[in-house]
């Protein structure tokens, strides 16, 4: 009963994030959902395995031609449940590497009483550059095309945006919440080097379920990989729990023989 609740709640997580993560270019094979988004993220450039394949090596043909055409990497991103045990031994049988394992966590709107939200945070109902540039700058990769394609992905929903600046005004951490249902996904925290153990992340996660509260929100979820410590631990402080788990499993490269 405990694991078919936990299934269920993996499930449920799972198309939660999807919704507020959406990749602008999808395939859905029916019980796999192929994404792309000219490999910006590996969230938005991963198969989402929604159900068992009933012909799994079939599917990661298809899966494997998909992405090669788009000249990217075939990766999975894998919830830690038991449905999806048949599927990882395919892909330890085809040397899938397994990378950067993440924790799901949430809690409910009302579990600790959210607190107002403090000066000196903006809530935006786009964002702006200033916004854009201070995320792209802790968490992006690639140039201008790159970060265009980011835009689209974190715009690509429903979503508020909060900025925090310091006492002259400068831009210190941002953060985004997706309003996917009853539910707030929190997404994008980011402070600059300068502003960090500062407080600024507390405030801008702080003012976001302030801001989703008073929307009707009902939980909030968000993703942190279980290697950052320090992120776990502000989050747990805010009252938020593991909920689930997740890894990327990647196809290793093939390299062509040479003439030696």
């Amino acid at each position: 009963m405990a694991l078919n609740r936990a299934s269920h709640l993996a499930r449920a997580y799972e198309a939660l994030m999807d919704a507020a993560w959406p990749a602008p270019d999808r395939h859905d094979l029916g019980e796999w959902v192929l994404r792309a988004a000219d490999g910006v993220t590996q969230r938005a450039n991963s198969v989402w395995p929604r159900d068992p394949a009933p012909k799994p090596q079939e599917a990661l043909l298809e899966a494997a031609r998909w992405y090669r055409m788009r000249r990217l990497p075939l990766i999975f991103q894998v919830a830690d449940t038991a449905a999806n045990s048949g599927l990882n031994g395919i892909l330890d049988a085809q040397g899938f590497t397994r990378q950067s394992e993440t924790l799901i966590m949430a809690r409910p709107a009302g579990s600790q009483g959210v607190r107002p939200a403090v000066a000196g945070v903006e809530i935006l109902d786009a964002p702006d550059e200033e916004w854009l540039h201070l995320w792209w700058s802790v968490d992006g990769r690639g140039g201008g095309q790159a970060r265009e394609t980011a835009r689209l992905i974190v715009t690509g929903c429903p979503a508020l945006y909060a900025l925090a600046r310091d006492d002259d005004g400068v831009p210190a951490a941002v953060g985004r919440l997706a309003l996917v249902g009853a539910t707030g996904g929190i997404y994008c925290m980011a402070t600059s080097p300068a502003h960090r153990r500062r407080g600024y992340a507390t405030a801008v996660l702080q003012a976001l379920q302030s801001e989703g509260a008073a929307r009707h929100v009902e939980s909030f979820w968000l993703l942190v990989t279980a290697a950052n410590s320090a992120a776990r631990q502000l989050y747990q402080q805010a009252g938020f729990e593991e909920a689930g788990r997740y890894i990327y499993r990647q196809e290793r490269p093939r390299r062509a023989l040479t003439g030696c």
